[in-house]
């Protein structure tokens, strides 16, 4: 099937989207990619594709989850402590099999699961159901996301904070050949940000952004030491360690807690 595009606003900032090249996803859709000359955003056509990407929710070749949410879940202390409140409440939308809330509360950490198109497998009784929070983590999804403004004020409406990953797509833009991250056998990533596309969207937000310009990246209204963020993303595996005497894993509480009958 194929979809010929001439014109595309951009779905970060609306402005007229040139077009970069053609393209074939899934093996059998030819789509049209475009970058944004404003904020730098590259995005596909309108995705017409995806019931057919998310078949399955987690695709099969995404062989580093587990590595990637144990590195995401130290990640996640730190940001909390420089933040300065480890006690706080963190909310992973787009939680996928709820493998990263488990990470966080075997550490010690109140997190709740949230994701509209996975099941949670491992943060039973844990979903997010509603209210606020202090901190939001979108781990792998914002390349995902149709409307990433739209998406991004969700999560802002839960906590003032929002820490996610996705990579920094390169300058000059690669062809599709030369990216792994166009993610072509699975068809799911439609979407594409530079570290100026993500300024301008904490920007407009009276946000700031605070990158390791490659793929962490956490928008914020709080001042935050750079070199302390660029030193816990770096030095992630030392964070427990730092902060063993300041939390107390929930293991035994939540297994407590999920023996009692629910309502």
């Amino acid at each position: 099937m194929t979809v010929t595009c001439v014109n595309l606003s951009c779905r970060c900032c609306a402005e007229e989207s040139n077009k970069l090249f053609t393209a074939s996803l899934l093996n059998r859709y030819q789509v049209d990619y475009f970058e944004c000359p404003t904020c730098g955003y590259v995005q596909t056509e309108d995705p017409y594709w995806l019931d057919d990407a998310y078949a399955d929710a987690i695709n099969d070749s995404d062989t580093g989850i587990l590595a990637r949410n144990q590195i995401n879940a130290r990640v996640v202390l730190g940001v909390m402590a420089l933040l300065g409140n480890v006690n706080g409440t963190v909310v992973d939308c787009a939680g996928g099999y709820g493998i990263l809330v488990r990470l966080l509360r075997d550490y010690g950490i109140n997190a709740f699961w949230s994701d509209q198109f996975c099941q949670n497998l491992l943060a039973k009784g844990f979903e997010f159901s509603g209210g606020s929070a202090n901190l939001v983590t979108v781990f792998e999804a914002f390349e995902h996301f149709v409307d990433p403004d739209i998406e991004l004020d969700r999560f802002l409406d839960i906590a003032p904070n929002v820490l996610f990953s996705t990579e920094i797509i390169a300058t000059p833009t690669p062809d599709q050949h030369e990216w792994w991250y166009y993610g072509v056998e699975h068809g799911q990533h439609i979407g594409f940000f530079r570290t100026k596309t993500l300024e301008r969207l904490a920007r407009v937000r009276g946000k700031r952004l605070i990158t390791n310009g490659k793929n962490y990246h956490l928008i914020t209204d709080q001042p935050v030491n750079q070199t302390l963020w660029y030193l816990l993303v770096k030095l992630n595996f030392l964070i427990p360690f730092f902060l063993k005497k300041k939390l107390k894993s929930k293991v035994w509480s939540d297994h407590f807690l999920m023996l009692k009958p629910r309502k």
